[in-house]
């Protein structure tokens, strides 16, 4: 027992770190009083984070939850890492329009191995219980499960949203999908857990075993939910980051087994606004020491470049150790040193006459932009250069010549930047 680690923050400061950046606490005042009970009697809670390994690779995005598992393994309360052996054979329902395919055991026994290797990368291997469901829920039992499906109603069931929608528009619900949740809830119950942490999309899910903790005479676990991580092309809008969810089927991802040199550069290339959201839900530094960063950006006596450069480089060494970040950095560092204009695509393209041509025109052939359209939307999001000076008027125009065009921020793995060359 660490009692020390439990006691080196009050249960304020504890609660201050663990719920930032969560869009659903139940409940706030339960949580509080779990935190000074552990901290009264150097007990430290259990907290529980489930992970079905339907899938072989984990991204920046699948890390926000172990960051906050993280944040309260720092202050000493047990962490449970849950892999859903048992779970994974059915499939999570959550925000499906279909029925999920099965997975065989052999199958989601390869993904759970995956996944062990990739999450102490921000767990600590030395402080984090490993368990499987399939221990508690291969011995329920045939007799076991009917009594866990006589816990919940079809009508309660019905009340998710996917299912709702679902049986609305006449889609198929296999019944087994209906045992996910009471399976998932069964876990807490079997864990005694005093906290459970999830996505937002989870708290049906989360929901129900608070639920049958309470049936059991358990005390019922807190559930905090975290949000959906935005991808590298998200941007601010009316105060707002928005933008798709990290994917890697939308190539807008960060994946925790990627090469330093590769975090460190998509990183580098997300918006100043995107940075500080990232900073908030990823970073290890504490509140009081990104609120006194922001304060000297917007003072002028910090650059967001050396935050956003402190930022690559921690991800980096989160992933891969010290050495891992200290190459990141170098790599970074040797590009912005190199001149850049001989190693760059040239892209020629005639003014057919004409003296000059809009930019915003002209920059679909550098195939930089995919439009005129999205090369507006660059250019008024600030995100064009031209020899290095950024453009934001609509209206700009060039001649005849060679131009450096840019389009983003400059990236160490995938170019951005060109050789323009008017004709």
């Amino acid at each position: 027992m660490n009692t020390d680690a439990l006691r080196k923050a009050t249960p304020e400061e504890q609660f201050e770190e663990v719920t930032r950046g969560t869009v659903d606490i139940q409940v706030p005042e339960e949580l509080k009083k779990k935190l000074q009970r552990s901290y009264d009697t150097g007990k430290p809670l259990v907290i529980k984070a489930g992970f079905d390994p339907s899938r072989p690779d984990l991204h920046l995005g699948h890390s926000l939850l172990l960051t906050r598992m993280r944040r309260f393994q720092d202050f000493g309360h047990t962490v449970v890492f849950l892999i859903g052996d048992f779970t994974a054979l059915i499939g999570d329902p959550t925000g499906r329009n279909a029925t999920r395919p099965a997975l065989t055991r052999d199958e989601v026994k390869a993904n759970a191995e995956t996944y062990k290797q990739q999450v102490f990368k921000v767990l600590d291997a030395d402080k984090t219980l490993v368990r499987f469901n399939s221990t508690w829920l291969d011995a329920l039992g045939t007799e076991g499960m009917i009594r866990l499906a006589a816990r919940y109603s079809v009508q309660r069931m019905l009340e998710r949203d996917d299912f709702k929608k679902r049986f609305r528009e006449n889609v198929s619900i296999s019944l087994h999908e209906f045992m996910y949740p009471l399976l998932q809830g069964y876990d807490s119950v079997a864990l005694k857990s005093d906290v459970e942490l999830g996505a937002t999309d989870q708290l049906f899910n989360l929901l129900v075993g608070r639920q049958l903790m309470k049936e059991e005479g358990l005390e019922p676990q807190v559930i905090m939910t975290g949000p959906i991580l935005e991808g590298l092309n998200a941007k601010l809008v009316d105060g707002k980051i928005v933008g798709d969810k990290m994917s890697k089927s939308l190539d807008n991802y960060v994946g925790i087994d990627e090469p330093p040199e590769t975090i460190f550069g998509k990183l580098m290339s997300i918006t100043d606004d995107l940075m500080w959201r990232y900073l908030e839900l990823l970073s290890a530094k504490t509140l009081k020491e990104l609120a006194e960063m922001r304060a000297k950006v917007q003072g002028g006596e910090l650059h967001p470049m050396t935050v956003k450069k402190d930022f690559a480089r921690e991800m980096a060494v989160r992933f891969h150790g010290e050495d891992g970040g200290r190459k990141a950095v170098e790599a970074w560092d040797n590009l912005k040193k190199e001149a850049p204009q001989a190693s760059l695509e040239l892209v020629e393209v005639s003014l057919a006459g004409a003296e000059k041509q809009l930019l915003f025109k002209l920059l679909p052939e550098t195939k930089l932009v995919a439009s005129a359209t999205k090369a507006r939307e660059a250019m008024a999001q600030g995100s064009v250069r031209v020899n290095g000076e950024k453009v934001t008027d609509l209206k700009a125009e060039y001649g005849a010549g060679e131009y450096t065009v840019q389009v983003g921020k400059a990236r160490t793995d995938k170019p951005n930047s060109v050789r323009l060359k008017l004709t």
